[in-house]
């Protein structure tokens, strides 16, 4: 797992994004994605963060779903406007 701490701007706290989480195939399937993910929060409440972000492609199911369960869910400011979407340019 690789992660970042940060700033939220729009609550001048603490976040931590992850931005990258992998299991080795030899060792799927016995919740180690819930384990880090669970150090991870420990360390945000530490922290003070407001939050954990992460990004993840929409066809990788099988995280989007481990990602579920353990609470994430789509980055809405204003649920009238719609979910936030990440943009690049590449240069």
């Amino acid at each position: 797992m690789n992660c970042f701490e940060s700033l939220s701007t729009f609550t001048a706290k603490p976040l931590i994004n992850i931005h990258d989480l992998m299991v080795h195939s030899d060792f799927r399937g016995l919740g180690l994605s819930q384990k880090l993910l669970e150090r991870v929060e420990e360390r945000a409440k530490e922290m003070g963060s407001c939050k954990i972000t992460l990004e993840v492609l929409s066809g990788n199911k099988v995280a989007y779903r481990a990602y579920e369960k353990f609470g994430f869910s789509a980055y809405e400011l204003d649920p009238s406007v719609g979910q936030a979407l990440f943009l690049e340019k590449k240069l």
